[in-house]
């Protein structure tokens, strides 16, 4: 057996060798430690910014998606008044206070270019506004209207008509259902609105029906309208018109504009005409002594209809002058001494009226 020497000399440098080693062996097992505790760490770091850069965007879309609902609902809220103002209104019509189209337009596109927006961003501002601003003209709108027809209403009633019979709803109607814009049907203001128009245009053509106009230039009235004593047999008797005397052959005038409904001679009125002006108003003049137009014609308001004379049962040359009303006569004086400013509503009525039947 032999012994094998090592001097402690060589000891300490084996053990200080194996002591590097392990040194050098734990650094770098912790360089390596270190190294993935950095890496995990940058990819939370990356995890949490991809987080926050995914929620903006889906703020950035719920704003871009929320002003591109603003807009859209500015614009049909837009196009369903304009058609509401178009078809009661006219094509030509232009309404103060719509919203500008370039800010509009401006504020869509930022919305969808996908620039971050908060809550008080100039474009939400700017389409809010617009849309109170909407609000406000849709208000002034309906504001006027009510005025008008209240206007077209006690003009009516000045004539001793019921402005509700006038506009009830008329007999001989028909037609496809068409229903409304959605828009329309799903806002109650525009409802509002249109069924407020579409009753001022119903007021304003009955207004425009009643005659106010004189048939004849005749001054003197010889006998009026109700009870009087019958002048043949001077019995108490009832007048259904107003008489009207003047010269033979005198022209006889239409008291309002409205289609002719019957020329010729009728027991006791010798010759007459009968006019017929819509809702349910009609005019008759009787012991003519000649006639100017046909059945079926349309005539204007003042436009000669026939000639003074004295057929019938008539003691003289005069004019017998009657207004029915949904068949029944009527007194006709309120109808001739009908006020300037009543006249002045209906003349507006009757523009208006006439401006309807061209556009349509």
């Amino acid at each position: 057996m032999r012994f094998i020497h090592i001097s402690t000399r060589f000891q300490l440098i084996v053990a200080g060798i194996l002591a590097v080693v392990a040194l050098l062996w734990a650094a770098g097992t912790f360089a390596m430690l270190w190294n993935q505790a950095q890496l995990l760490l940058e990819r939370g770091v990356v995890a949490r910014d991809r987080a926050e850069i995914t929620s903006r965007e889906a703020k950035v879309e719920a704003y871009r998606d929320s002003v591109d609902h603003m807009a859209r609902d500015i614009e049909q809220r837009q196009k369903a008044l304009e058609e509401i103002l178009r078809t009661n209104l006219g094509a030509g019509l232009e309404v103060t206070g719509s919203a500008p189209t370039g800010e509009a337009d401006t504020a869509d596109h930022t919305a969808k270019a996908g620039t971050p927006l908060s809550a008080a961003s100039p474009e939400a501002i700017r389409l809010e506004a617009l849309r109170r601003q909407q609000a406000e003209l849709e208000g002034r709108l309906a504001e006027a209207t009510e005025t008008r027809l209240a206007e077209v209403e006690k003009a009516i009633r000045s004539f001793g008509l019921d402005p509700a019979r006038l506009a009830g709803r008329a007999r001989g109607q028909g037609g496809p259902f068409i229903p409304v814009a959605a828009k329309i049907a799903d806002e109650p203001q525009l409802q509002e609105i249109a069924v407020l128009l579409g009753r001022l245009n119903a007021m304003e053509a009955a207004l425009a029906a009643i005659p106010s106009g004189k048939p004849t230039a005749a001054p003197m009235t010889t006998s009026s309208y109700g009870y009087r004593r019958d002048p043949f047999n001077g019995r108490l008797a009832y007048h259904s018109g107003m008489d009207f005397r003047g010269r033979y052959g005198q022209p006889i005038l239409a008291a309002a504009p409205g289609k002719v409904k019957f020329v010729g001679i009728r027991q006791g009125y010798g010759k007459v005409i009968e006019i017929d002006h819509g809702k349910g108003m009609t005019t008759l003049y009787a012991h003519l002594s000649g006639f100017n137009v046909k059945p079926g014609q349309a005539i204007a308001r003042g436009s000669q209809i026939g000639r003074m004379g004295s057929t019938g049962r008539s003691t003289g040359t005069h004019l017998h002058f009657e207004v029915h009303v949904n068949g029944g006569a009527v007194n006709p004086r309120p109808f001739l001494e009908a006020r300037k400013d009543v006249l002045e509503v209906q003349q507006t009525a009757k523009r208006r009226v006439a401006d309807s039947g061209h556009r349509s």
